[in-house]
C-alpha cells in the first residue's frame, strides 16, 4: 500500500495486503483512533472515492484502486501509552519472533489484549506505539488478561486472513502449560463438555458447562509432572472458546492454580502460601504454517519467575 498525501486530502493505492477487504473495514484499520461513526459517516457523504467515484461502506477493494481520504482528525496514539513506558519498552524484550509479516510475542500475566473495559491501553495499543510504521498491526488470536505465553500477531491483512483460516480449520497448534489441583488422570486425555457463555450485569463474563446449550468444545490434556498435591499438565485447545482451558479443569474437578474465576479458595492459598501470585496459565508454544515463507513454525514462551518458582518450589517440596 503506498499513500500520498496533500494539504486537504489523503490518496493510498491499494495493494495484494488489502485485495478483496470492504472499505468500511480497510478505513476503520487504516484511521486508528477514528471513531466508527465518523468513518461511516465521510462514506455516508460521498467524502471518501475510489477512482474518483462514489462508493458504499460493502465495496471490495481491487488491486490498484486509489482511494480518496477527505482530511479528518486522528485521536493522537499517545492516548494510549500508559504512564508509566517501562510496561511499553519491555514488551520489546518480550517479542520472541518478528519479520516483516508477523510478531510472536511472549504476553506478560496482568497484561490484556486489547483496551475496553475501563482500561486505556492494551498489548496491541502497546504494539502499536512501538512499531508506529506498521499501520496493520492486528491480534490473530487472544489470551486471557491473567494467562500468559505465546500471542501472533500479523502486520498484513493477507497473513491474518490466512492464520484466521487456519485457527477455522484446527491447523495451528497451540498448547498451555497449567498447574492444576490434585491429580490428573494420566488416562483422562480429552475433555469435550460443551460451553456456555453468559454475561453477568456487571459485565463480567462466566462460562459453565452446557451440554444442551452450550458451544462443542474440546481440548486435550497430557500430565507432564506430578506433585504432591497437583498436577502440571499440558492443555492443547482444539476449538477456541471462552476460558475453555479453565472451565474444562474445573468441571473435571482439578481447577487452575490461583484462578479468581473458577479456582479451588483452598488449593489458591496453598499456592499463595509459597509465592504464587498469578494464575498458573501460561501459553507455552505454538506451531503455525507461516503464509508467507510457507514453513511451519513452532515458537515457545518461557515461563516467567513466578511459574518457574513455583515449580522447583513444588520439586523440592516432593516426598
Amino acid at each position: 500500500m503506498s499513500e500520498k498525501t496533500g494539504l486537504q486530502v489523503s490518496f493510498v493505492t491499494i495493494t495484494e495486503d488489502h485485495l478483496g477487504q470492504r472499505i468500511d473495514n480497510f478505513l476503520i484499520t487504516h484511521l486508528k483512533g477514528v471513531p466508527k461513526s465518523a468513518v461511516y459517516r465521510i462514506l455516508r457523504k460521498g467524502e471518501v472515492r475510489v477512482n474518483k467515484k462514489r462508493i458504499k461502506p460493502v465495496y471490495k477493494l481491487q488491486l490498484d484502486d486509489i482511494v480518496r481520504i477527505p482530511p479528518i482528525k486522528i485521536a493522537e496514539r499517545e492516548e494510549f501509552v500508559p504512564k508509566n513506558l517501562d510496561v511499553v519498552t519491555k514488551l520489546e524484550d518480550a517479542i520472541l519472533f518478528e519479520d516483516k509479516y508477523l510478531i510472536v510475542i511472549n504476553k506478560p500475566s496482568g497484561m490484556a489484549v486489547h483496551g475496553g473495559s475501563g482500561l486505556s491501553y492494551g498489548l496491541i495499543e502497546a504494539l502499536r506505539v512501538l512499531r508506529p510504521e506498521e499501520r496493520s498491526l492486528e491480534l490473530v488470536h487472544r489470551l486471557d488478561r491473567d494467562t500468559s505465553g505465546c500471542l501472533l500477531i500479523s502486520k498484513r491483512r493477507s497473513v491474518l486472513t490466512s492464520l484466521h483460516e487456519q485457527l477455522r480449520e484446527k491447523t495451528m497448534e497451540k498448547n498451555y502449560w497449567a498447574l492444576v489441583d490434585g491429580q490428573w488422570d494420566s488416562k483422562d486425555k480429552n475433555v469435550t463438555e460443551g460451553l456456555l457463555k453468559n454475561t453477568l450485569q456487571s459485565g463480567e463474563r462466566v462460562v459453565r458447562v452446557n451440554n444442551t446449550e452450550g458451544k462443542p468444545s474440546h481440548t486435550r490434556f497430557k500430565v507432564l509432572e506430578r506433585f504432591d498435591e497437583c498436577s502440571l499438565v499440558q492443555a492443547s485447545p482444539v476449538t477456541g472458546r471462552t476460558h475453555q482451558i479453565r472451565v474444562h479443569t474445573q468441571c473435571r474437578g482439578h481447577a487452575i492454580a490461583c484462578d479468581d474465576k473458577y479456582g479451588n479458595q483452598a488449593f489458591d492459598a496453598a499456592m499463595r502460601k509459597i509465592g504464587l501470585g498469578r494464575l498458573f496459565l501460561h501459553a507455552h508454544d505454538l506451531s503455525f504454517y507461516h503464509p508467507k515463507n510457507e514453513t511451519t513454525m513452532r515458537v515457545e514462551a518461557p515461563l516467567d519467575k513466578a511459574l518457574v518458582n513455583c515449580i522447583k518450589t513444588l520439586r523440592a517440596a516432593k516426598s
